[in-house]
């Protein structure tokens, strides 16, 4: 919890780990740019901690058949979230561990897709930009974000002091891993599952350093941005706006996650291949 072209490409195991999910069975057509164009399967992962404001609002919004499975990754809500889910036969998974990075750790063996898409139902992220994001991963790219500073896109949840951090560490990434990136720190995004373990991101080591530093627990967002560019995966933007948060509370520690991103990106720079 920064102009350039939509389509703009950037240049192409700890203790306990989950085993891959195997290959879903299904394959249905959507729009994709092609007549009865074939697409991979779209898992919707959306994580949740005392949204129940904003599922209301925004969970009506997303159509069932523009994806393959909705997850709902909960952090221990007790505002009546986990109840809003279950009620509406939503997947639901109720993470033991806290932190945002862990309950990824801990969903992932239920996830079908072959395309993990990150949403927040917070009111940040737009859904009916879910089809088009999808669309643009259907084109052959690894990884496509949903950019809050691309082609006049905006956020109406930024306020100088993050606004200026994401514009640095997005900089940063661009300039240590060989980006060209306009945002690299959002949620709002779609990858390839496979990148989570062809980039390390389930591997404890690389967060357990930053983390002790900084006492706080980070996701893995930031640091996948890097290693597609470093390993110069095909990725795109698409632009879109952020509109203010729905209700609940913002979760976001500005200075601890910060440090943590930007010891992270260093450290990659000098240290992972």
């Amino acid at each position: 919890m920064q102009p350039a072209q939509p389509d703009k490409v950037t240049p192409e195991l700890a203790c306990s780990v989950p085993a891959r999910p195997s290959r879903p069975s299904s394959i249905h057509n959507v729009p994709c740019g092609e007549p009865h164009c074939d697409r991979a399967t779209v898992t919707l992962l959306i994580p949740t901690l005392n949204e129940i404001t904003g599922m209301r609002e925004i969970m009506p919004k997303i159509q069932r058949d523009w994806v393959d499975q909705i997850l709902i990754l909960d952090g221990g809500s007790s505002d009546g979230t986990i109840e809003y889910a279950r009620e509406h036969g939503y997947e639901l998974h109720i993470q033991s561990q806290p932190g945002i990075r862990q309950a990824y750790m801990e969903v992932l063996p239920k996830i079908r897709g072959e395309i993990v898409l990150t949403f927040s139902p917070d009111g940040n992220s737009i859904p009916e930009l879910i089809p088009p994001l999808i669309a643009k991963m259907n084109e052959g790219f690894d990884m496509v974000i949903v950019s809050r500073y691309l082609h006049g896109a905006k956020s109406d949840d930024d306020d100088r002091l993050t606004g200026f951090g994401n514009w640095l560490f997005t900089k940063t990434v661009n300039l240590l891993h060989g980006g060209n990136y306009t945002d690299a720190m959002v949620i709002f995004r779609a990858y390839r599952t496979k990148l989570i373990y062809d980039l390390e991101l389930i591997q404890d080591l690389w967060y357990r350093t930053p983390e002790k530093l900084f006492r706080t627990r980070i996701s893995w967002e930031p640091m996948l941005s890097a290693r597609a560019a470093r390993r110069k995966l095909k990725v795109a933007e698409i632009p879109g706006d952020e509109p203010p948060r729905i209700g609940g509370e913002r979760k976001l520690q500005v200075w601890k996650w910060g440090a943590a991103y930007y010891f992270q990106f260093w450290r990659d720079f000098f240290l992972w291949r």
